[in-house]
């Protein structure tokens, strides 16, 4: 059953399905990285991406990387691909990008944010827990870098 998620102004987005598409974990330094003595350093990336797969049907992805390093050395690291099948019905060309570029990765995100604490608790560690991300801003900087004037539109 598809849950609606903006309903305004004509334009329906709805989730047909969420599910992992891929996940990595690696942990070369077990077990001797359980001995460490200092707290590793925690590095995450952030990458979406969306494409129409049927009209006004698209998938959405976030892949999600978190790296822990202590010195020079790799003490773990977990990504994890979130992915996400959107029907988006009423959205102008204008519209649809603002709502793949931010309302879809919203909800895919605590999808993802679950998958890196289990991975990271699978692997001996105390789980991550990413922060919440804001990704209105995260888009509006994107606009910014490409030299498009103006806000992200209102979707």
């Amino acid at each position: 059953m598809a849950e609606t998620l903006v309903s305004q102004n004509a334009v329906q987005v709805s989730i047909e399905k969420i599910y992992v598409k891929d996940l990595s974990l690696e942990n070369p330094g077990a077990p001797q990285s359980f001995k460490l003595n200092e707290r590793p350093s925690i590095e995450i990336g952030l990458r979406t991406r969306a494409e129409q797969i049927e009209p006004d049907v698209y998938e959405c992805v976030m892949t999600v990387t978190v790296t822990a390093t202590a010195g020079e050395r790799t003490v773990f690291l977990v990504e994890v691909a979130q992915a996400g099948i959107f029907t988006v019905q009423g959205a102008s060309p204008e519209a649809l990008q603002p709502i793949l570029a931010m309302h879809c990765p919203a909800m895919l995100f605590p999808y993802a944010r679950q998958s890196i604490a289990n991975a990271t608790m699978n692997a001996g560690y105390p789980p991550v827990h990413l922060q919440p991300i804001n990704f209105e801003a995260l888009y509006a900087q994107q606009l910014l870098q490409k030299g498009e004037a103006g806000a992200p539109a209102a979707a």
